[in-house]
Formats: C-alpha cells, structure tokens, sequence
C-alpha cells in the first residue's frame, strides 16, 4: 500500500469550494500518515491535462456541491477510466436530487416527511401567495425548506410562521431553482455514515447533532462551537439499530458506493424519517464523519486507504 499515490480532488467553483478545500486538506494528511503519497488538485481547467500526463493509482474525490457530487466529475474519471475512491456517476445523479432519493426510498418503504418540490417559475407563472397558502395547507407548519439540490445546508431554513414563507422562499432559490419543502419533524437529528468493507457496507456509530440555535444551517455545520455533536449519540439500543439500518438502506437502495452519510431524524415515537443523503461527506474538522471514525475507534487515514485499494481492484 505503500507504493500506492492519489489524487485528492477538492476545492472546485460551487458554493462550497472552502468547505471541500478543508476536507481535502485533512484527508491527504490522514492518507499521508498511513504511508500514501498524496498529491491535492483542484478540480479546474488543468485536471483532465493533469489525469493524461501524471495518472495516479486512483483519484479520491473530497468535492463537495455542484459537479463534484452531482455525477459530473465521475463521468470525466469514468470516461478516462482512472480508479477513484466514492459513488459512480449515475448514482451520484439520483442522490444528488434530493426529492429523487426520497422518492426511492419511500417507494421501499422507508419513513421519510411528506414533502412537496416547487420551482421558480411555478410561483412566477401561477402567483406566489396562493402557491404557498396551497402547500401550507397541505403539509402545514413548521416546514423545512431547502434546495432541491446542493450540500452544507446551503438555503436551508425552518419556517415555524406563514408570514416567514415568502422571505425564505426567496433566501432558498438564491441556491437554486427549485425548492424541497418538507413536514418538519421533531425529534434527535443524526448523521450516519457507511462505509463499504468485504462483508458489504456497514454503519458507523450515529453522531448526535444538537444546533444551539436549533437548526443545524450552514453557520452551525462550519462555525467550532455552534453545535454540541455526540459520537455515539445518545439513543437507546433499538434506536441506534434502527438509524443504522436506515443508513446501510440508503446506501444499497440508492447504489451507492465506498462511502455516505445519510440524515435522519428519530421521532418521539421511534420512527426514523430519512432527509437526504451525501455522497461526499465533509471531512473538515467540524464535519460528522470524522466524528463517527473515532467513535468507532478507527482512523480516516486507515478507512480510505482500504477505500483506495477497492477502487484500485475494481
């Protein structure tokens, strides 16, 4: 494993560059520690020039948002034919586009809150008061509203009071054109990582995520001291089971591949509702899935080294 060189491919042009730019940082350090020879590259103009002249063993892809998890950079990597650590293109595609993959995971019937997709120009063309009254009727107050499509929260809001809707609508299409909004549901928010070993893909401990503002949004993911985070977190035995095999779902059901984290909320009454899931978690040092590898007592450096060495065999 030693002899073995990789490209982490970070930074990139969406609106989360910096955020990518840090997990790629940590992760060529914690691949380096193990004894691989990293190079970091962006993701720009010279990365296809860079893949013809200086091909490495495998390419692992630390990009977040926009063409690093929407299938695009797969597709280059895939048409080059150059190994690299995370999920193929056309799952990266229906992971990405969050009403997909909650509509997918409903159909298997998984819980997920009852949600409604609304584009720009639906409020343009048919008015935005009476679209919104329709949707408040539908699945009522509060309602979470997010981008349809997109990471790190980004647009991302509660709104607990009609009066907020349109303020918010408009805060959530500045990152994008299409708005998600669903029922919000009550109850312990968890991330829950999976990772793909010979006996298949299995969950890491959940991490607890508690928000001080209680919405965990962009400033709480990146800002130390925003959110307490507990790795395990704090559920019983059958909760803990249950997030965990909601997870391992998702990444089966969704195709997924070498490493995800899936969102979920545990109810008061037990149920777990699945909110999105991500391809390319963030390895930054508030991000969760760090957090859920030394829960496990185990290191990132060790976890993608052997992610690299399935890439490189496949």
């Amino acid at each position: 494993m030693s002899n073995r060189w990789v490209a982490v491919l970070s930074g990139g042009l969406s609106h989360e560059r910096e955020v990518s730019l840090r997990s790629g940082r940590r992760l060529s350090a914690a691949l380096r520690s193990v004894g691989l020879v990293v190079e970091e590259w962006d993701a720009d103009g010279t990365l296809l020039t860079r893949l013809k002249e200086h091909r490495p063993d495998a390419v692992v892809v630390a990009l977040h948002g926009g063409e690093g998890e929407n299938g695009s950079v797969q597709t280059i990597l895939e048409l080059m034919n150059v190994p690299f650590v995370g999920t193929d293109s056309r799952a990266c595609r229906r992971a990405w586009d969050k009403p997909t993959a909650k509509g997918e995971l409903a159909r298997a019937g998984l819980a997920t809150p009852e949600w409604a997709v609304l584009s720009h120009a639906t409020f343009r063309e048919l008015g935005a008061r009476p679209v919104l009254d329709a949707m408040v009727d539908r699945l009522g107050l509060p309602l979470m509203l997010k981008p349809d499509q997109g990471g790190s929260a980004l647009g991302a809001q509660v709104v607990r009071d009609a009066a907020e809707l349109p303020t918010a609508m408009v805060g959530c299409l500045a990152y994008g054109d299409t708005v998600l909004a669903e029922r919000f549901v009550e109850g312990v928010e968890v991330a829950v990582a999976v990772v793909d070993g010979p006996d298949g893909p299995h969950a890491l401990p959940p991490v607890e995520i508690v928000p001080e503002n209680g919405v965990y949004d962009y400033t709480a993911r990146y800002t130390a001291g925003l959110t307490d985070f507990h790795a395990p977190a704090r559920l019983d035995e059958k909760a803990a089971q249950a997030v965990g095999e909601l997870a391992v779902s998702a990444h089966r059901l969704l195709g997924l591949r070498d490493v995800s984290r899936t969102d979920a909320i545990v109810a008061p009454d037990g149920t777990v509702h699945f909110l999105e899931v991500n391809v390319s978690p963030g390895l930054t040092e508030t991000s969760l899935l760090p957090m859920a590898v030394e829960a496990a007592g185990r290191s990132l450096g060790e976890i993608y080294a052997g992610l690299v060495e399935r890439a490189v065999a496949r």
